[in-house]
């Protein structure tokens, strides 16, 4: 779909090299790697990123639908730029994502200082679209039905030197009542094996040591051209890229996930022992209404096999909490299977009610004081279980891979173990610089619910990745320290900075 919202818009320099842009990211792991992509497109057009601080020229919104408040965080942030815009001539605001493929009609009438509104399925016209903006005074709006160009063949700015997003496939077949991916982002599409590997392999020559295979649900990957082993078979041939140290994935589907997968894990070194598997419900009657075609005794067996061929394995998972018509009795279940499922961490989410989906049509929903009660039950749960995981590393040695410089309240850098738990690293028990992309060998000295710290003697292990790392900070001479991850981290993966 194409079409045309005409308002005046204010006409700035046309020098693409004196013009910002920042790119604002809301959402899930598909939407960080997107805005890569945006960022790349940005500064192949000639655009530059806004330095930390500065108001940027362009600004441009990646856009998340899976929540009922991402509308009011979209809508306050566009009506916080208004006033902005009337006072720099020029400025320009996108809008793109989730949210611009499911709101393309209403986005310019309720924000019409907008300039630009595109859809999940043609990010790569973002540049041309300001362009156009631009000469003829209106905004464009240009929501395609279907994938345009595969998001990993457009250019990227990648925001870590060591980690990379790696998007195996988009869109999902999946029928979730309560999910309006499908809707905005289309069925699967997978890629070529051979295409995957030619990027793992170019993020390994730029110093990269640490990937994430990404898709909507990884472990269907295959699915189009009929290989229901596809999967497990890309995971081995990833693990045997030269200079990658470490593999991960995000998220399978537990009615999919089978154990060839397990197998290719717990025999490729280079697979972490960590597995993101949502549960979403711990009553099969609400998975059942929710569409979700397993079990929890199907998904118990999964964290079983697991722990059997890899027993140091971190299990983390996804729980709705009120999805319409849950009882007392169906949550008490998920409460269950979370005592005996012993995750390393639990991402909660209240039931949100999307329009456009099965469940937002179901009777029952229930009342938002019955779901937020249940809500810090469980988190209060998930939250000492986790605890009690992370005391029981205590004394043992663990391998992190820095992600950010120490810290100016404790002297401390954060990073990742093998696990993909959060660990935060004492400096002063290290000699030497602890540089984004090196691997310090540490032992645990506390434990926190959400992260381990181990201050004491360290012993650095520098890498491709961290010379990559200093490589980008002489680069940046002259402009001041080149951003390094910071702020919450999605899962613990690679991040792509925003500032609001």
């Amino acid at each position: 779909m194409t079409d045309t919202a005409a308002r005046p818009l204010q006409i700035g320099d046309s020098d693409h090299s004196a013009r910002t842009y920042e790119v604002k990211t809301y959402g899930c792991q598909m939407n960080v790697h997107d805005s890569e992509r945006l960022s790349g497109l940005l500064d192949e057009a000639g655009y530059s990123p806004a330095p930390i601080g500065e108001q940027a020229d362009i600004v441009v919104f990646n856009t998340c639908a899976v929540r009922e408040n991402a509308d009011n965080r979209l809508y306050g942030n566009l009506g916080r730029l208004a006033q902005v815009k009337r006072e720099r001539p020029g400025m320009q605001i996108a809008v793109g994502g989730c949210m611009a493929q499911k709101d393309r009609e209403t986005i310019v009438e309720r924000a019409p200082w907008v300039d630009v509104v595109f859809g999940t399925h043609n990010m790569g016209s973002l540049p041309a679209l300001l362009a156009r903006a631009r000469h003829n005074a209106e905004a464009q709006v240009e929501i395609l039905e279907s994938l345009d160009v595969f998001p990993s063949t457009l250019p990227t700015r990648r925001e870590s030197t060591h980690s990379g997003w790696v998007s195996i496939s988009v869109g999902c077949n999946n029928t979730c009542t309560f999910c309006i991916v499908p809707a905005l982002r289309g069925k699967e599409k997978d890629r070529r094996p051979g295409d995957i590997l030619a990027e793992v392999e170019a993020l390994a020559a730029d110093g990269v040591i640490e990937v994430t295979l990404l898709g909507q649900n990884v472990n269907s990957y295959g699915a189009e051209f009929r290989d229901r082993g596809a999967f497990a078979k890309l995971l081995r041939a990833v693990g045997k890229v030269e200079g990658i140290e470490r593999v991960r994935f995000t998220s399978p589907h537990p009615a999919a996930f089978s154990d060839d997968v397990i197998h290719a894990m717990a025999e490729t070194p280079t697979v972490m022992p960590q597995l993101h598997m949502p549960l979403q419900s711990g009553s099969d009657r609400i998975l059942k209404a929710m569409r979700r075609s397993y079990r929890t005794s199907r998904f118990m067996g999964i964290l079983e096999r697991v722990r059997n061929r890899i027993p140091d394995a971190a299990i983390t998972t996804d729980i709705i909490v009120g999805f319409p018509g849950e009882t007392e009795e169906d949550f008490v279940g998920t409460l269950e299977i979370v005592r005996q499922a012993r995750f390393a961490q639990a991402f909660t989410f209240q039931y949100s009610k999307r329009p456009g989906t099965p469940a937002a049509a179901m009777p029952d929903q229930l009342p938002k004081e019955v779901v937020q009660e249940r809500f810090e039950r469980l988190v209060a749960l998930q939250d000492q279980i986790a605890w009690e995981e992370n005391q029981a590393h205590i004394g043992k040695q663990v391998n992190v891979l820095v992600t950010s410089l120490p810290d100016s309240e404790h002297g401390r850098a954060s990073g990742r173990a093998a696990d993909n738990r959060l660990v935060h690293v004492g400096a002063a028990g290290t000699t030497g610089l602890l540089r984004p992309g090196d691997i310090v060998a540490c032992t645990v000295s506390e434990a926190k619910p959400y992260f381990l710290i181990a201050d004491g003697p360290a012993a650095i292990i520098p890498t491709r990745a961290g010379d990559a790392w200093e490589r980008s900070q002489a680069d940046s001479c002259g402009a001041g320290p080149a951003p390094v991850e910071g702020g919450p981290t999605l899962l613990g993966m690679p991040t792509i900075r925003t500032r609001s």
